[in-house]
């Protein structure tokens, strides 16, 4: 047994697993990509289906990123610490890649924010930490989900770098790549935030506005 292709391919599957897709399929027989943003995650599942859903698919997001690192240190915890870890960060990797691009939902899914979080608190907690109070802080003053969950993002190399011993290569793209992938995946909303048109979680929207860490591929909109 390859423990990187089983831990890569359990950590793609178990991270594009839609949770928010599918919670409001199954309370609301509705497809919460025809709602709000048109976004998979939390807080468009929230508007649309409501706060218990919401906090249901930010959890489910969570702890599904979370497993997938876990699944990964146990099935390489025999091969030294170093290529555990290693094995853990590509692991966190694909779970990302799995939530961003799940197979499906025609690899359209949400923008990994809520999903980081889970990796993050499974490779280095107090990184994790201290990125849930940068985003805290930067949502308590400004009210932007997607803005607290872009500025978290860049913060997470300097925590993990900084909290994180090991520098592999494995290490300091993983630490780089999950940043970098969810800023992308925010472009339709650092677009409206520069134009001033982002929504502001807990104020109305426009129709076609969005804001929060995560959306469908290729729109706005944002969702945990």
């Amino acid at each position: 047994m390859n423990v990187w292709v089983v831990s890569i391919s359990v950590a793609y599957l178990l991270g594009s697993i839609p949770f928010g897709y599918l919670l409001v399929r199954l309370f609301r027989k509705q497809d919460v990509r025809e709602q709000g943003s048109g976004n998979i995650g939390a807080t468009n599942v929230a508007r649309s289906g409501g706060s218990r859903l919401g906090a249901m698919t930010l959890v489910l997001d969570v702890g599904k990123a979370y497993a997938a690192v876990m699944v990964a240190r146990h099935l390489a915890a025999g091969a030294g610490d170093v290529e555990m870890y290693n094995v853990a960060v590509a692991a966190a990797v694909a779970a990302i890649v799995g939530h961003v691009f799940p197979v499906w939902l025609g690899f359209r899914g949400g923008k990994g924010a809520a999903s980081a979080l889970g990796v993050f608190l499974a490779l280095t907690w107090p990184s994790a930490v201290g990125i849930l109070l940068v985003f805290a802080a930067v949502f308590a003053v400004t009210r932007y989900v997607s803005l607290a969950s872009i500025v978290g993002a860049l913060s997470f190399p300097l925590f993990g770098l900084y909290f994180v011993a090991q520098r592999t290569a494995m290490v300091e793209f993983g630490f780089v790549f999950i940043p970098l992938l969810i800023i992308a995946k925010h472009s339709g909303n650092i677009r409206r935030l520069l134009n001033g048109t982002e929504s502001r979680f807990g104020v109305g929207r426009g129709p076609g506005d969005g804001a929060g860490p995560e959306s469908k591929s290729g729109t706005g909109g944002a969702g945990a």
